[in-house]
């Protein structure tokens, strides 16, 4: 699975401020390479591709990328709930339903939103963790525990570096 960190996620930079994409591609490769550790084998892959197209990045862009340079394979999206029904708001919306098939992660067996009609998907339940990535930045500001929700050397980047507010 292709872990792809933004460049500039400009449906929320356009409104709160975002961690630069350089810093959130350290996080997610350091999150990444604990996962694979902790698994025993090369499961996630973290991907630099939107920060070298830089600008703002669009799935569909990105989707058509992969799908150029690997033309055998089968894309898949992978959404949270929370996000799923929106996704006709994305820039080129229909390309990125031609490209990729949309898993749509349910957490905790409630059923969240789903894709407009006519998007091809799949849904998926994980198990319940009452957390979400605005609950952690939260959590690093207010100096409240995270070391359950991420990775060790996540929270260290974090903190050394006094991401989210955690260096107040």
């Amino acid at each position: 699975m292709l872990m792809v960190v933004a460049n500039d996620p400009w449906q929320k930079s356009a409104v709160i401020d975002v961690t630069p994409a350089t810093l959130r591609l350290e996080l997610v490769e350091a999150a990444v390479a604990a996962v694979n550790e902790l698994a025993g084998a090369d499961l996630l892959e973290a991907s630099d591709r939107e920060l070298r197209h830089g600008g703002e990045t669009y799935s569909a862009d990105t989707l058509a990328g992969l799908a150029a340079d690997h033309p055998e394979a089968e894309l898949f999206l992978v959404v949270g709930s929370d996000a799923a029904s929106g996704l006709d708001s994305w820039k080129q919306s229909g390309e990125v339903r031609r490209l990729a098939t949309t898993v749509v992660v349910d957490r905790g067996g409630r059923q969240g939103g789903r894709p407009p009609a006519g998007w091809d998907h799949v849904v998926v339940t994980v198990p319940a963790l009452e957390i979400s990535s605005s609950d952690v930045r939260a959590r690093f500001r207010d100096g409240r525990p995270v070391e359950m929700l991420v990775p060790a050397v996540v929270v260290e980047g974090v903190r050394r570096r006094g991401l989210y507010g955690s260096g107040r």
